[in-house]
């Protein structure tokens, strides 16, 4: 123990304490993002036509398919979330946008900081928690 340490009862306390979190890196985290929706997406398109083909060789009466769900809702599912996830590409690269003008983490309502927290939890944001409100 050092003498400071002594004098303020200090103890260990740096190997007690748990390390710093790194730092919020926005175009890192917004990046890898990026590329998971890409990958994602890709994923889903090629879903989206392997579903298309195999309808089209089919002579199924997905009208009156006593089994469950039609091709036709299949079909609107996969499109559905296939446009929720460029929706969400678009956003990402919105956010990247805005880390390259140098206005990322702030509210683009009342122009004040965005929190970490809220970042962190939701990268894309372009509002603080009260305005999002």
């Amino acid at each position: 123990m050092t003498d400071d340490a002594a004098r303020t009862g200090e103890r260990g306390a740096a190997a007690d304490a748990p390390a710093p979190a790194e730092p919020f890196d926005a175009r890192a985290v917004l990046t890898d993002l990026r590329a998971e929706l890409d990958g994602r997406l890709r994923e889903l398109t090629g879903s989206f036509d392997e579903l298309v083909a195999a309808s089209a060789d089919s002579n199924a009466d997905d009208e009156h398919d006593p089994e469950g769900a039609t091709i036709a809702f299949e079909r609107s599912q996969l499109d559905t979330i296939v446009r929720h996830v460029r929706h969400q590409l678009a956003e990402t690269d919105a956010a990247l946008g805005r880390v390259e003008a140098g206005t990322y983490g702030v509210c683009e309502v009342c122009g004040r900081p965005v929190p970490v927290a809220r970042l962190e939890a939701r990268p894309v944001a372009r509002t603080c928690v009260g305005c999002a409100a």
